[in-house]
């Protein structure tokens, strides 16, 4: 048995230290593994950062990689070798990414059709695996203005209140939301208490002055629009 201590990345051979490989190269040049050695940081008693890090990967290589976005540290600490610390780590950098990604790289974009909704969501919620909520505030010319998630809700259901929804709205003095929420069954066809929930929106809407625009349901890698739909 190796009684070793953990192995450090700066302990490792030099072709063999991520970090930098980073600096050399930059950090396109890395593989998924080598860059979840470095949020790692040390391996385990048995194994190096780097077989810790494709151990991790291989136990959820089926789902592919985009499904540690949905993971809560508590599921990752199960995985031998990885604690509390790393498990946080990992989730923080994640939910980095998710959130970059969902922003793009203009600071305020803009929402011309649902497509437009739906590329600004879709990596942050097809994977989730509970109902999250959220909506899209706008600006008199539709720009985003925030992304807030109103709640996060079982397996199959999420209990949104007009109330938290359109605090949200006034306190951003939005002109106009976009609901979103995804299914986790990755089915994104609306049910009754979808369709039940926008119609209950849009009226609250129009008591405040603010439009709701459309309710976009997300699913695994596609999507459905309830204003496309005519539904509303």
């Amino acid at each position: 048995m190796n009684d070793s201590k953990p192995l450090m990345i700066k302990e490792l051979p030099q072709e063999e230290r991520p970090r930098e490989k980073m600096l050399k190269k930059g950090a396109q040049t890395l593989s998924n593994a080598e860059l979840v050695a470095i949020l790692l940081r040390t391996g385990s008693k048995n194994d190096s950062v780097l077989r810790l890090a494709e151990r991790l990967l291989k136990k959820y290589e089926e789902l592919g990689i985009g499904a540690l976005a949905s993971l809560a540290p508590q599921e990752l600490s199960k995985i031998n070798g990885i604690g509390p610390v790393k498990a946080v780590t990992i989730v923080a950098a994640l939910e980095l990414g998710k959130r970059l990604n969902g922003l793009s790289t203009v600071n305020k974009p803009v929402i011309r059709a649902p497509k437009d909704a739906v590329d600004l969501v879709m990596a942050r919620l097809r994977y989730e695996v509970r109902e999250h909520f959220m909506i899209l505030l706008l600006s008199t010319k539709n720009h985003v203005l925030a992304t807030p998630t109103i709640s996060i809700g079982s397996l199959n259901a999420s209990i949104v209140h007009p109330r938290e929804l359109f605090r949200e709205a006034i306190n951003h003095s939005a002109a106009a939301v976009i609901l979103v929420h995804n299914h986790p069954s990755g089915d994104p066809t609306p049910s009754q208490d979808d369709i039940v929930i926008t119609k209950k929106m849009i009226e609250a809407g129009k008591i405040l002055e603010i439009h709701v625009l459309d309710h976009v349901i997300i699913g695994d890698n596609k999507y459905v629009s309830l204003k496309e739909k005519g539904i509303i």
